[in-house]
């Protein structure tokens, strides 16, 4: 069974589509999609014009017995959580002036609804009221965190000097219980080592990359029973990319309990990294800019059942095999 093919055709089913609403609504990596979608193309399944995509008039009638309809609860994303109102007003006008993504880090922020529903989520397990350490916060999730005044205690570290003086700057402003540090993730530091509850990372999604994140966060946290948060999609990490990740938790010592599949969305806001979306390499395969939020990610928790057993110690330098694989292709280049 061609499962992406049985995807896309039943999405076209009720008519054309942006190619990038298709990419969002499929789950194959993109050189996976790319290769697919020229397939089809020469099966004579769809056409494509300019970023829109339809079926053939011979496949039309294939799928006529079976229109698409939007499966997903649209009140709430399709989350199946709810945004705390009164958080949302500060958090609104705090983020206003935010640092803008800069190409140099890989960096793009997830929405502040997605903040916030991703928020409940940490509430709903239990996760909120410990110390909380956050490994690049370019979303400024910590923010959002400490406006509950739940946890015991949020550290964020990140290599962005903009994002370190804007949280720092805001929890004297407005009186949070967080603080932010200076730290390139491919240098360790012992101050953070065994002292957290929880940890939160959006990491890159090379593998060398994601075992450094996880690694830095696991090896934060103080024992059996603490957990971990991050973002995976599945548009720069193919299911065997998934399969060596899972391998990797495993071996540090944890279990996944929840997968929150396409939880996290990328606004094209204006001010995120679409900006320089023309060099994103699947715009350039594509030829054609983003006109839709197609960049999303699954939402990992994982806990410890064994002692945390980090497999990165020490510093571990990667310079551009840290950001960039042959599945990259929604990282500038």
């Amino acid at each position: 069974m061609d499962r992406i093919k049985n995807q896309i055709i039943y999405l076209l089913s009720s008519g054309e589509k942006s190619v990038w609403e298709i990419i969002d609504f499929q789950d194959a990596s993109l050189p996976e999609f790319f290769e697919k979608l020229n397939e089809m193309k020469k099966e004579g399944i769809v056409k494509m014009e300019g970023n829109v995509v339809y079926l053939t008039d011979k496949m039309k009638k294939a799928v006529y017995e079976y229109p698409f309809n939007e499966l997903k609860c649209m009140e709430c994303e399709g989350t199946g959580y709810r945004i705390m109102m009164n958080i949302k007003k500060k958090y609104e006008k705090i983020l206003k002036d935010r640092p803008k993504p800069i190409e140099e880090y890989d960096q793009g922020y997830i929405g502040i609804d997605v903040a916030l529903r991703k928020l409940a989520f940490l509430i709903e397990r239990g996760d909120i009221f410990g110390e909380i350490f956050i490994l690049g916060d370019d979303d400024l999730f910590s923010i959002s965190l400490a406006l509950t005044f739940l946890p015991k205690k949020i550290v964020v570290v990140d290599i962005d000097e903009r994002i370190i003086d804007f949280i720092n700057k805001t929890a004297d402003e407005y009186g949070l219980r967080v603080e932010a540090f200076l730290q390139d993730l491919q240098k360790e530091n012992e101050e953070f080592l065994r002292k957290f509850d929880v940890f939160v990372t959006d990491p890159v999604e090379t593998l060398p990359g994601i075992k450094l994140f996880l690694s830095r966060g696991i090896s934060s946290l103080k024992g059996i029973g603490s957990s971990g948060y991050f973002g995976l999609s599945t548009l720069e990490a193919s299911r065997k990319k998934w399969f060596e990740i899972q391998k990797m938790i495993n071996e540090m010592g944890f279990v996944i309990t929840d997968i929150k599949r396409q939880f996290q969305v990328y606004p094209d806001d204006g001010k995120n990294f679409f900006e320089y979306q023309e060099k994103l390499p699947i715009v350039k395969k594509l030829r054609s800019k983003s006109n839709y939020n197609w960049y999303k990610s699954s939402l990992y928790r994982i806990e410890a059942v064994k002692e945390p057993n980090p497999l990165i110690r020490g510093d571990f330098v990667l310079g551009e095999k840290l950001y960039r694989d042959e599945e990259s292709w929604a990282t500038p280049i």
